[in-house]
């Protein structure tokens, strides 16, 4: 069966450009053919698993229409994008109609009110109605059970053709030793350090993880990402902007904080498990259910830094992140890019036309 991926624009540190660039390895490697239906900036370089079909797109929209003008050559389409047609689309971005009722708890006034003259997010809603049109959809893969409630609280799609397949990673490589990775960042030995990882801080809940730093002592947090660093300056906050060395980060934190306000499910958090981290994320986030509070990491509410400081200050004691760190391996071992790419298969097989 060839397969073909749709994912409008590239970011090299995006997580849905990662996910599918593993996801391709793996299917590759279970036997299926694969190639990309995507942007012009997309780099030849950054595809190495079988052909590139660009198309001239300047929104959502023109892509959405340019995919229905293009004959592809697959046997069946697996989207990332927001596009009407693909027999399954994958609702890795979440439901964006979920998301702006969710930024009205934190947004101003003036912003809420002009959010309906933005013509992207009237795109974006617009084709997100098409995608959930059982007509137009043949099967949707939801990362959480949080992303399909919501599809299923706004659009008339058949939940049993609703499936649900977390994400998945690759394995871990070796960590570098805490002191030394510890040194590089200039961490105190003594302080509990957080870490913060990724862009849209806003939606990310930064702001919540700051205030939080607040009534905590001995605590140092690393912000690691691009965004605008001087709107949320703190004594206690580091911001080190893109770090391609990930690794290190996790093996000099001690806890990863993540107070999104929305998040379909976070592969930081997924990959900070697999580092053997305890998380502390939001209810807002489809990760938080495979969590177990005071096992692994802790559940907060969205936006309640007060809520954040208690969390982490439960975690501070290193015997109790010592004997979490086997559990957050084992769990993190249950999600990966293999298992992720099996049963995606299994959904694509079934929606595949009949003469596929």
């Amino acid at each position: 069966m060839k397969i073909g991926f749709v994912r409008r624009g590239h970011s090299a540190t995006g997580g849905a450009e990662a996910y599918l660039l593993r996801l391709a390895a793996a299917l590759r490697g279970l036997g299926e053919r694969t190639s990309l239906i995507t942007s012009p900036d997309w780099p030849a370089d950054r595809w190495p698993f079988g052909k590139i079909l660009r198309l001239e797109a300047s929104s959502p929209r023109e892509f959405a229409d340019a995919f229905l003008k293009k004959p592809t050559g697959c046997d069946i389409h697996l989207s990332l994008e927001r596009v009407p047609g693909c027999e399954v689309y994958r609702a890795g971005d979440g439901v964006h109609a979920a998301w702006l009722d969710r930024r009205n708890a934190f947004e101003p006034l003036w912003k809420r009110l002009t959010r309906g003259l933005n013509r992207k997010h009237a795109q974006i809603l617009e084709l997100e109605r098409r995608v959930f049109d059982p007509q137009n959809t043949r099967a949707i893969i939801a990362n959480s059970a949080m992303v399909r409630d919501e599809i299923l609280a706004r659009f008339p799609y058949p939940a049993e053709r609703i499936h649900i397949v977390r994400n998945g990673i690759q394995p871990m490589a070796e960590l570098p030793e805490r002191e030394a990775a510890r040194k590089k960042f200039q961490i105190d030995p003594e302080v509990l350090c957080l870490l913060f990882l990724g862009t849209g801080w806003e939606r990310k809940g930064l702001t919540t993880a700051i205030g939080a730093l607040d009534k905590l002592d001995s605590t140092t947090l690393l912000v690691a990402g691009r965004g605008p660093a001087d709107l949320y300056r703190h004594d206690k906050a580091r911001f080190l902007g893109p770090v391609s060395d990930i690794a290190s980060l996790f093996a000099a934190a001690d806890l990863l904080v993540a107070p999104t306000w929305y998040d379909p499910f976070s592969n930081a958090c997924l990959e900070a498990l697999a580092a053997g981290l305890p998380v502390i994320t939001t209810s807002a986030n489809g990760f938080s259910e495979i969590l177990t509070p005071g096992v692994n990491g802790d559940i907060t509410p969205a936006g309640d830094s007060h809520a954040l400081t208690e969390a982490v200050e439960k975690w501070r004691n290193p015997e109790k992140r010592i004997h979490a760190r086997e559990e957050c391996l084992r769990l993190a071992s249950e999600y990966s890019i293999e298992r992720n790419a099996r049963e995606t298969l299994q959904i694509l097989t079934r929606a595949a036309p009949p003469s596929s």
